[in-house]
């Protein structure tokens, strides 16, 4: 019968019983003869049970049928959204298990969706609400706010949390994070007890990244004691894995109307006032002034022009030349960036920063790759044998592919890679991936030279130094700086150069500003010389004539 709708079941019932009838009456009345009579009594015998049993069935079909479409559409509610409504008398009295089966049903989807809310909307780590949850409140919470009242934004984020993270692990970490938030929802519940902040708004954005909105301060001061009682709380130290941590907290706070009205001005203004409070020694709070809101505008407008100079290809290269230290003769020459602003000249200092911050370095490094690799193929085929020395930026050294390009660019210009040295400053060098080192040993296997930048001026494993495919040590200038005339000064920069010459690397010292530095360097054995006291950085053409020079001519006197 599978298959087969009610009706055609009950029908099929009915006919069944109404034959087993005709077959029993006939049995009973026709006493061993059959004649019209008996089988006309078994006949209406027959017919009377069919039709109750037909009554029965249709009444049982029709409580059945109401008990499913009631089911159907509780479903079509339960599709819609609705799973708190009861499920219909009719379902649970003439079909129970397909009542039992929808009240499980309902109920396991309403825990599901309250889970996946929970997930979607809170932080799992501290149980607050995260960036999503957090924004929308605080968006509704502003346009409910009289036009003239004060709330204030804080953007916290930890200072130390990484050391943790890195020292006792992710797990560890998480707890502190929990402990955090405990703190945060510390210090909100006692100023709200105090009844002139509102009701505040904590979440966690991301990583170590916290705040606190309170919707109703009195003045300046109120939110100057709120600053100093969150800092008060997170710099306590914390009992942790069996120790004690501090961390403590760096905090920009912004206020309304001051600082913005919506959220979006708030975050951003609160986010800025956090850095600046980290760049003057962290665990501070520092509000938002008229001086960072110039400094923002100042970035933007910067961060736009260089986008645009990328595009203009507003970027040019200069040379200054490295010179040998025992007889002038020009050794090597440093590429060195520079900008042609409509408003001027502008040296790698007013714009490099901000241009690894928007990442637009990488598409700079890009031109300064392809340019590098042109230069060189131009001078080796006018016989230049001296390198020509390119920086490499810190955002182009976590990628090895910066390494290979450079290289494919150096073979699809022709360039002799005997004439190509990469530059890298100390603390980048002792930190670069193995994959970056590989890469760098495939430039240097072609004949590029390798050089460690600005030494001297951060923490050198030596025994990473000596691994290294390093060529040459460039001492910082805060290391030659005062060798003409201070002792201490000579003997530190003679064993330095001792130093570099031990691990078999040449020594050249950059930033020489007169020849009694020149004279010092050259009897304590440093092996080149670089800086304005040498020559100062020059376009092409100008320095292909100064290669030209006689050699005794090119210290500065």
């Amino acid at each position: 019968m599978e298959g087969f709708s009610l009706k055609s079941r009950a029908i099929a019932f009915s006919m069944c019983a109404g034959a087993v009838a005709f077959i029993l009456a006939l049995t009973a009345t026709s006493h061993g003869e059959l004649d019209v009579d008996s089988a006309t009594r078994a006949l209406i015998a027959a017919i009377v049970c069919g039709a109750m049993c037909w009554a029965t069935a249709e009444r049982t079909i029709s409580n059945t049928a109401a008990a499913i479409d009631a089911a159907i559409e509780r479903l079509s509610r339960a599709a819609n959204g609705d799973l708190e409504s009861e499920i219909p008398d009719e379902v649970g009295a003439c079909v129970p298990p397909l009542a039992e089966a929808m009240e499980g049903l309902f109920s396991q989807l309403h825990a599901n969706f309250e889970s996946v809310q929970r997930l979607a909307m809170f932080d799992p780590v501290t149980g607050l609400p995260n960036r999503t949850n957090f924004r929308r409140t605080v968006e509704r919470v502003l346009t409910e706010l009289p036009s003239e009242g004060v709330a204030g934004l804080y953007f916290i984020d930890l200072d130390k949390f990484k050391n943790v993270n890195d020292t006792l692990g992710h797990a560890t970490g998480d707890v502190l994070l929990g402990m955090v938030a405990n703190r945060l929802r510390a210090v909100a519940d006692r100023f709200a007890a105090e009844g002139s902040t509102g009701q505040p708004l904590i979440g966690r954005l991301a990583g170590d990244e916290f705040t606190m909105f309170f919707p109703d301060l009195g003045n300046v001061r109120d939110a100057e004691r709120i600053a100093r009682g969150i800092l008060f709380a997170l710099s306590e130290s914390f009992d942790l894995a069996d120790q004690e941590v501090s961390i403590g907290a760096s905090i920009g706070v912004a206020l309304r109307p001051e600082h913005g009205t919506s959220l979006t001005e708030l975050m951003r203004a609160a986010d800025v006032a956090m850095y600046h409070a980290k760049s003057q020694g962290r665990g501070r709070a520092e509000h938002f002034t008229d001086m960072l809101a110039a400094e923002i505008a100042e970035r933007a407008q910067l961060e736009s022009d260089l986008r645009e100079a990328v595009d203009k290809q507003e970027f040019s290269l200069v040379y200054q030349p490295q010179v040998s230290a025992d007889d002038g003769r020009i050794v090597a020459a440093e590429a060195l960036l520079r900008w042609r602003h409509p408003d001027g000249l502008k040296m790698p200092g007013a714009f490099l920063e901000r241009a690894e911050e928007t990442g637009l370095m990488v598409e700079i490094g890009e031109w300064v790759v392809t340019s590098v690799a042109d230069t060189i193929s131009r001078w080796g085929k006018l016989g230049i044998e001296q390198r020509l020395a390119v920086n490499i930026s810190p955002r182009q050294l976590d990628h090895a592919t910066f390494f290979r390009r450079l290289r494919d660019a150096m073979h699809a210009a022709r360039a002799p890679a005997s004439l190509l040295e990469l530059e890298i400053t100390e603390s980048l060098a002792m930190h670069c991936s193995d994959d970056v080192i590989d890469a760098i040993a495939e430039l240097r296997a072609d004949g590029a030279s390798i050089a460690i930048d600005d030494f001297g001026t951060g923490y050198t494993n030596l025994t990473r130094l000596r691994e290294l495919p390093v060529d040459r040590v460039k001492l910082d200038n805060s290391l030659i700086q005062h060798v003409a005339d201070s002792p201490e000064a000579r003997a530190i920069a003679q064993a330095v150069i001792g130093l570099v010459h031990g691990l078999g690397r040449e020594a050249v010292a950059e930033g020489i500003e007169s020849e009694a530095q020149a004279k010092v360097l050259r009897v304590i054995g440093c092996d080149a010389l670089q800086g304005y006291g040498i020559a100062q950085p020059m376009d092409e053409a100008e320095f292909l004539s100064w290669v030209r020079r006689p050699h005794v001519q090119q210290l500065r006197a």
